[in-house]
């Protein structure tokens, strides 16, 4: 893709203090956003508005979504999204009581859909109707030796994780997810096939002409070959920045727009799981803003920046290609023609 005129944005507004002292589950984030970002001028419009009246427990953070068509899949915490654009009409929502931590849904090659399902190790295939098709455990374990399949764990913390994976992807047929925490990506048709990433804890999986890009939290992008399945080049964003005084912030989503990479950047937050945050030296006070920044790859440049918290964005999961401008009535929510709970 070449010369995005804007941009969708997905993520989350974070909650309150008082909020996220109050101690439900999914309390970080009140609202899921979906922001469309013009790249010229840097303005901002809320296109989506979510508060996830059919999750559970307050889970409204919108995280990692894959555009397909004029359809987008997106996911909360506990649930699963199809929204038809430019209106962002909610098609299907399934919420099933196995989704805990729900981190990215796409559609699979035979129409249904595929979920990265972080807090219970697995990867599912599911129907528009909530029907499992087929699971699979990313550490290669029976998906039910850990957990319980009569237990509703939408309102259960399952923390801390052992591999935690955050999305998924398709080399061909062949259906690949990322592991946060072995910073590796593995074929769920034949878990021998490894991409090895980084000794670092990773995001995404974009894959765009013979390549897959992976972002590393610590503002690394990791350029693997789909052939080989080797690294290919590993692109340090932290480089492309004369200052280097201040941590660029929590390096999640990408966009490959030709010779250029849109990257995004969320405010390290504090985590009780303090080992997600150790690579950062210099401490939380020093992480820049929310914002997504633009990077020439031949020049080794940091073009453009925009940030985001003045419009709410706290948190983002995806950076999608805008091909169509949503309608005068941007923040409906439609109920939905199919709903599982």
């Amino acid at each position: 893709m070449n010369g995005n005129d804007a941009v969708y944005i997905v993520g989350a507004r974070q909650r309150e203090l008082r909020g996220i002292l109050d101690g439900d589950l999914w309390s970080g984030y009140d609202r899921g956003l979906v922001l469309e970002v013009d790249l010229q001028s840097g303005a901002c419009e809320t296109v989506f508005d979510y508060d996830s009246a059919g999750g559970h427990d307050g889970a409204v953070s919108l995280q990692a979504s894959t555009l397909d068509g004029d359809l987008l899949y997106t996911c909360s915490e506990t649930e699963v999204l199809v929204c038809r654009l430019p209106d962002f009409e909610v098609l299907t929502r399934v919420s099933l009581p196995l989704f805990n931590d729900v981190h990215h849904v796409r559609p699979s090659v035979d129409g249904n859909m595929v979920v990265a399902n972080a807090g219970l190790e697995m990867v599912l295939e599911v129907t528009q109707e909530g029907e499992i098709l087929q699971l699979w455990n990313v550490l290669g374990e029976d998906p039910w030796g850990r957990f319980r399949a009569d237990v509703d764990y939408r309102t259960l913390s399952t923390k801390p994780h052992r591999a935690h994976p955050n999305f998924v992807f398709y080399v061909g047929d062949e259906l690949w997810a990322t592991r946060f925490h072995q910073g590796d990506a593995i074929s769920l048709d034949d878990p021998k096939r490894r991409i090895d990433v980084s000794d670092e804890r990773i995001h995404d999986g974009i894959v765009v002409d013979g390549h897959v890009y992976f972002t590393v939290v610590d503002g690394r992008v990791v350029v693997a070959d789909t052939d080989s399945l080797k690294i290919a080049e590993v692109i340090d964003l932290n480089a492309f920045h004369a200052e280097r005084e201040a941590v660029l912030g929590w390096c999640r989503a990408i966009m490959v727009d030709g010779p250029r990479l849109w990257v995004g950047f969320s405010r390290i937050r504090a985590t009780k799981f303090r080992d997600n945050v150790a690579w950062v030296a210099r401490g939380l006070r020093r992480s820049k803003p929310t914002h997504i920044a633009c990077y020439d790859l031949a020049r080794r440049t940091c073009i453009t920046e925009i940030g985001l918290e003045s419009f709410g964005l706290s948190a983002l999961y995806s950076i999608l290609p805008a091909s169509q401008r949503p309608s005068a009535n941007p923040h409906r929510t439609s109920s939905p023609a199919r709903a599982q709970t």
